[in-house]
């Protein structure tokens, strides 16, 4: 991230000097140096004004999220998804600890938990290493955890709506319906990725349940177990459901929209009033949370706000736009949302950042297809190569095998089903 955002200063810089050498002031309008030290100026101002409006949209669904992971949805979804775990990770015993932290991992991403995925996910891969024959080369169940990661299984995209919400959308949740349609299919190809490519990527050692070289003691961490699972005819049901939700959600959608937010407010109350959860007390404590996500978020949102400001008033990304449009734009990916495709994977706060600045442009806006298409993109994907820098960080790994390409085929999947959602819903 250090060198895209120099890059992108650097590159705003050379474009505007090199039009001031040639600007005469017969030429009119302002300087080029001069339009871009106001267009940095202004850049900086509106990205706090942007940070503040979604404060209150932040505190909001963090604190819904806060009620219903106090009342039990988290261990719902983790005995949910047991079964098919067990399934997908055969190496790894059902009752390890590992299984547990994997699980909650994931149930976190699904409810938009950000902040309380990324400890479990991190216990998970030390878990996982335990089971590891050789360490500092990656396992079959590390690689393909990974790639689930970066797949992005979510099905709430709060930080998403709130950027929406807060650059004035008319319809925030629009988006719920396109996100879920293209993290199926990058979840999907993810897990088809890494279940094909372990062939070939061989490690030296093969691996077990319960390997010679992993003679660490297991310790059986409370927080980590998850009791069992629901049969495996129900999570068959609800995978099915959850399938089913798409054509229905891509038919209906802009129906139903309206009545998604108010329904989860509602709903989430409710499921913990259900479960005796202190629900205003809960929400307050969430919502506090959320405000401390939203103030967090202001400096990172500056840095590249301000850069892209500075490369859109020097010319520099309307050359970009204009060398890769007529290429792109023949798929249905516009050069704008190529851009947040690319930077998707490798700063998931510049992404961040250049949605917002795409979603704030008045030529572009929150509801029109650039805007629908990149709220999709950041909406359904995850930051790969910052979570294989953490995740295989945490462990020291150094061989990853077959983890990045999975990933990135899992990411290509996601940027090709958000083209076809969105081309199908909102090209025009």
């Amino acid at each position: 991230m250090n060198l895209f955002f120099f890059a992108m200063v650097a590159i705003a810089f050379g474009v505007s000097a090199v039009r001031q050498i040639a600007w005469t002031p017969g030429d009119g309008g302002d300087a080029p140096m001069q339009a871009l030290t106001n267009g940095m100026v202004e850049a900086a101002s509106g990205s706090v004004t942007l940070s503040i409006g979604m404060v209150g949209v932040m505190a909001l669904f963090l604190g819904l999220m806060k009620v219903a992971e106090a009342g039990g949805l988290l261990t719902i979804l983790a005995r949910l998804i047991r079964p098919m775990m067990v399934r997908l990770f055969p190496e790894v015993p059902a009752d390890h600890p590992a299984m547990g932290a994997m699980i909650l991992n994931l149930s976190a991403n699904a409810l938009g938990l950000g902040n309380a995925a990324t400890p479990f996910g991190i216990r998970a891969m030390k878990e996982l290493d335990r089971l590891n024959p050789r360490p500092g080369c990656a396992t079959n169940a590390m690689a393909l955890f990974l790639a689930i990661n970066t797949s992005s299984v979510t099905l709430v995209p709060t930080s998403v709506i709130a950027l929406r919400a807060s650059a004035g959308s008319a319809d925030p949740a629009a988006i719920l319906s396109t996100t879920l349609f293209a993290t199926f299919f990058s979840t999907t190809v993810a897990i088809v990725a890494a279940k094909w490519l372990q062939r070939f990527f061989p490690s030296d050692l093969p691996e077990a349940g319960a390997p010679e070289g992993a003679s660490m003691p297991v310790e059986r961490d409370p927080s980590l177990v998850v009791e069992g699972g629901y049969p495996g005819w129900v999570s068959v049901v609800a995978l099915l459901a959850l399938i089913g939700l798409i054509p229905l959600a891509i038919v209906y959608g802009r129906a139903i929209s309206p009545w998604v937010l108010p329904g989860i407010m509602v709903g989430m109350l409710a499921f913990g009033w259900w479960r005796g959860v202190l629900v205003y007390e809960v929400f307050v404590e969430g919502a506090r949370e959320g405000f401390e996500v939203g103030v967090r978020i202001i400096p990172y949102l500056v840095a590249i706000l301000t850069a892209v400001g500075m490369l859109r008033v020097s010319g520099a990304l309307g050359a970009f736009t204009g060398l890769l449009g007529p290429f792109t734009a023949a798929i249905g990916l516009p050069a704008d949302a190529l851009t947040m495709a690319i930077l998707r994977p490798l700063s998931g706060s510049g992404a961040q950042g250049y949605l917002a600045s795409l979603l704030q442009n008045p030529a572009i806006g929150p509801d029109g297809y650039i805007g629908m298409l990149t709220s999709t993109l950041q909406g359904s994907s995850e930051t790969t190569f910052y979570i294989l820098a953490v995740y295989y960080g945490a462990i020291r790994i150094r061989r990853i095998r077959h983890t990045l390409a999975a990933a990135l085929l899992g990411d290509l999947a996601g940027v090709a089903a958000s083209v076809v959602i969105c081309s199908l819903l909102y090209a025009s």
